[in-house]
C-alpha cells in the first residue's frame, strides 16, 4: 500500500511522463542514423533493404506489444495491493513469454519472412540484402520482445527514468557500432544488423540490472506461483484482449491507407505524410497515458476509487495541455512541416488540403488516447476489445458512406469519427471500471499472496 499512501499530484504525473516523452523523441534518431550510414555506401539498394527489413521486423515485434501493456496493468495492480511476491513473479512470467516469442520467431523465420515479402515485394537486389539484414537481426528477437515486458514492469512502478536510460544506452550503442561496423569495417547492411543485435541484447542486460530488486525476492523463482493456473489464465486473457484490440486498431490504419490509394498516388502520399503528425501526437501523449496506466493500476489494486479517479483526472489534464499545444503547432506550422517531409510540390499541395483534419485530431482523439491508459491500468481489457470492435464497425460504416460523396475528405472524417467513437464508448464504460475498483469481490483482482 506504500505507493497509494503517496498523494497523486501533478509532480508525480510529470515525473512518470517526461522521461517517456524524451525516450520517444529519441526513436527517430536511430532510424535516421541507420539510413545515413548505409547511405554512405553510394547505392540505393542498401538503404531500401535496411528500411524494408526494419519495417517488417518492427511490424512483427509490434504484435507482441500486448506484453508491455498487459504487464504494466497487472504489475501496477499487484504493486498497489501490496503483493510484493506477485510483482516479482509477474516479471518472471513476462520474461518467459518474451523469450518464448523470440525463440518461436527464430525457428519460424523462413516462412514468416517469405510471407512478408509476398505481401510487400521488392526488387531482387533489395530483397536479397533485406533478407540478409533480417536473418541477422532476428537473433535478438528474444531480447527485444522480453524488453516489452521489462519496460511494462518498470513503468508500473513509475521507474520511467530507467526506461529512458535503457532507450538512450541502446540507441547510443547502436549508433556507435553502426559507424564502426559500416564505415570502419565496411560490413555494409550486415554491419547495421549486427550493431542492432548487440545493442538490443545489451539493453536487455542493462534491464536486468534495473530490475535486480525483483530477483532479491524469492517469489521470482517460486515456480508454483509463477505457473499458477489462475494467474496465468488471467494474464493470457488480458494479453489476448489487448492483442485483439491492437489488431483492430491496425486494421483501421491499414484500411485507411488502402482506401486512400483509390484516390491516386499523390493523395496516397499526402495521407502518408499526414499520418506522421498522428504518430507525433501518439508519441507525445504516451508519457501521460503511461502515467495513467501506473497510477490507475496501483489505485485499482488498492481498491481506492479516490486515487483512481484523481490519477485519471490529473493525467488527462496534462493530456489536454499537450493536445491543445499540438493543435496550435499543427495549425501554425503544419504547412512548413509538410514541406520538410515531402519535396514533391503536388504532394505538398495535396497534404495541405487535408491539414485541417490533423489540427483537430489531437483534440478529438484525446479521450481515446487517455482512456486507453486508464483501462490498461485497470486491466479492463475486455472493455477495450469490445469498444474497439464497435469503433471499427462505426469507422467502416462512416468510410463507406462518406468516401463516395466526399472522397479523401470523407475518409479523414471517418478516421476522426473512429477516434470519437472510441473515446465515447470507453467513457461510457468508465463508471463500471470505478465500480469494479470499489468491489472487493471483483474477479479481476488477483489473489493476494504476499
Amino acid at each position: 500500500m506504500a505507493e497509494i499512501a503517496r498523494a497523486v499530484t501533478h509532480a508525480r504525473v510529470l515525473k512518470i511522463a517526461i522521461p517517456i516523452v524524451i525516450s520517444n523523441a529519441t526513436v527517430p534518431i536511430l532510424g535516421a542514423v541507420d539510413t545515413g550510414v548505409v547511405g554512405q555506401l553510394g547505392a540505393a539498394a542498401p538503404i531500401g533493404a535496411v528500411g524494408i527489413g526494419a519495417v517488417i521486423l518492427t511490424g512483427i515485434y509490434w504484435i507482441f506489444g500486448f506484453l508491455r501493456m498487459g504487464t504494466t496493468g497487472l504489475t501496477s495492480q499487484a504493486q498497489g495491493a501490496g503483493q510484493v511476491g506477485e510483482v516479482a513473479a509477474l516479471l518472471t512470467r513476462a520474461l518467459m513469454i518474451g523469450f518464448a516469442g523470440g525463440l518461436a520467431l527464430i525457428i519460424l523465420q523462413a516462412p514468416v519472412f517469405h510471407v512478408t515479402f509476398q505481401i510487400s515485394p521488392a526488387s531482387e537486389e533489395v530483397e536479397t540484402l533485406a533478407r540478409q539484414y533480417m536473418a541477422i537481426r532476428v537473433w535478438s528477437a528474444p531480447a527485444m520482445i522480453a524488453l516489452f515486458g521489462m519496460t511494462g514492469w518498470l513503468i508500473a512502478q513509475e521507474r520511467t527514468r530507467a526506461v529512458l536510460l535503457l532507450q538512450l544506452v541502446m540507441n547510443g550503442i547502436n549508433i556507435l557500432l553502426d559507424l564502426w561496423f559500416v564505415l570502419g569495417l565496411d560490413w555494409g547492411v550486415a554491419g547495421v544488423a549486427r550493431a542492432t543485435v548487440i545493442a538490443e541484447w545489451g539493453g536487455l542486460a542493462l534491464g536486468f540490472w534495473f530490475c535486480r530488486d525483483a530477483f532479491a525476492v524469492p517469489a521470482w523463482c517460486d515456480w508454483p506461483r509463477v505457473f499458477d493456473r489462475e494467474r496465468l489464465k488471467n494474464m493470457a486473457s488480458v494479453n489476448g484482449d489487448i492483442l485483439l484490440r491492437s489488431l483492430m486498431l491496425q486494421i483501421i490504419f491499414v484500411s485507411f491507407l488502402f482506401w486512400g490509394s483509390n484516390f491516386g498516388d499523390v493523395t496516397l502520399a499526402a495521407n502518408q505524410v499526414l499520418l506522421q503528425f498522428l504518430s507525433i501526437t501518439s508519441h507525445a501523449l504516451d508519457g501521460f497515458a503511461f502515467s495513467a496506466e501506473a497510477l490507475v493500476g496501483q489505485a485499482f489494486g488498492a481498491r481506492s476509487v479516490v486515487h483512481l479517479r484523481r490519477g485519471a483526472l490529473l493525467t488527462s489534464v496534462w493530456g489536454i495541455v499537450v493536445c491543445i499545444a499540438l493543435a496550435v503547432v499543427f495549425a501554425c506550422f503544419g504547412g512548413a512541416l509538410i514541406d520538410l517531409m515531402a519535396k514533391a510540390p503536388e504532394v505538398q499541395a495535396e497534404a495541405r488540403n487535408y491539414l485541417i483534419y490533423i489540427v483537430f485530431t489531437p483534440i478529438l482523439g484525446l479521450a481515446a488516447f487517455m482512456l486507453d491508459g486508464v483501462f490498461i491500468g485497470a486491466t479492463r481489457s475486455r472493455d477495450m476489445r469490445n469498444m474497439m470492435a464497435i469503433s471499427l464497425v462505426i469507422y467502416g460504416l462512416a468510410a463507406a458512406l462518406l468516401t463516395p460523396a466526399y472522397g479523401n475528405h470523407g475518409l479523414w472524417l471517418a478516421l476522426l469519427i473512429s477516434f470519437v467513437a472510441r473515446g465515447v464508448t470507453l467513457g461510457l464504460r468508465y463508471p463500471a471500471l470505478e465500480r469494479a475498483a470499489a468491489d472487493l469481490t471483483d474477479l479481476t483482482k488477483s489473489p493476494s499472496i504476499l
